[in-house]
């Protein structure tokens, strides 16, 4: 996408968002109740996963998964649900106090960094994938930039943990396939 191009579909997007805004359809708000469902389950692991964590850039990426990302996400996809007066689904998942240095957890009862750094690669592309669907679904141009702009910033972070995981030789090898 052109730099031309992301002025017009902002342009496009400000415009809809002022003189045509409609109410969520059945296919985004379904995208949109699953997304919540998912990034209220990741806080509660990701929350786990920093406690277990003793890598402290690796912390710093869980944080940003967090704070940066998830919560914003689900918050924007909770005001997409209010606009138009539906029911914000309520989870009763439990919060975890993130905990300030590496807590006393025996090695055989706690996953190791390379393992966290596995699994939230693995949750942000599960995640990654839902945006995406819920993307293809929107017919609205303002949920399908939020979507977009949620996209890209994960693909940016998930870019920063693998680079993590090169430089801490957390990635497995996995051989060639020759023949």
């Amino acid at each position: 996408m052109t730099v031309m191009d992301k002025v017009q579909s902002a342009a496009r997007a400000t415009v809809q968002g002022m003189i045509d805004r409609e109410p969520v359809n059945y296919l985004e708000g379904g995208a949109i109740y699953g997304i919540i469902s998912q990034g209220r389950h990741n806080l509660c692991t990701l929350e786990i996963m920093y406690n277990h964590a003793q890598d402290s850039e690796l912390k710093e990426r869980i944080v940003e998964a967090m704070e940066k990302l998830t919560r914003p996400l689900i918050e924007e996809c909770e005001g997409l649900l209010k606009e138009c007066n539906a029911e914000v689904p309520q989870f009763h998942f439990t919060n975890h106090q993130l905990q300030k240095g590496n807590l006393n957890i025996p090695e055989d009862a706690r996953m190791n960094d390379m393992e966290i750094a596995a699994a939230v690669g693995t949750m942000a592309k599960a995640a990654q994938v839902n945006i995406l669907a819920a993307l293809q679904n929107s017919y609205q141009l303002h949920i399908g930039m939020m979507f977009r702009r949620f996209l890209d910033e994960s693909l940016d972070w998930n870019y920063r943990l693998l680079q993590l995981m090169i430089n801490r030789g957390w990635l497995p090898h996995v051989a060639k396939i020759t023949h």
